[in-house]
């Protein structure tokens, strides 16, 4: 029985997320994409907090109207390294969220590592 393309996504998230965890010192950078807009979050796994977030719908990124999603994808990613290291956050764990890393995901990823973060 093929499974469908929700499912398949579910599965391969929750394999990911059996090995990614995310600490105090190291959180869980989540990525959520939608058709629209994509989403960050930097997750302490331990407390269950966010200590960071950045999105698409954030002020200095909605404005810029005739962008690509991809090119949203990377200012996302460099907002998401400006907020972290706003909160002292260098280290990361990067959780694709079921994703495959290409296009939208690695733009944002690639854009997060220049703007400074590691992983």
């Amino acid at each position: 029985m093929a499974l469908s393309k929700l499912e398949r996504k579910q599965r391969i998230r929750r394999r990911i997320r059996k090995k990614v965890s995310g600490t105090a010192q190291k959180p869980r950078m989540s990525v959520f994409r939608s058709n629209t807009n994509i989403y960050v979050q930097f997750i302490d796994d331990v407390n269950g907090v966010t200590l960071a977030s950045a999105s698409s719908m954030s002020k200095e990124i909605a404005e810029n109207k005739n962008i690509t999603k991809t090119e949203q994808a990377r200012l996302v990613g460099q907002l998401a390294a400006k907020n972290a290291l706003a909160k002292g956050i260098e280290q990361v764990v990067f959780d694709r969220g079921g994703n495959l890393y290409h296009g939208r995901i690695k733009a944002l990823a690639d854009a997060a590592r220049e703007g400074g973060l590691k992983f």
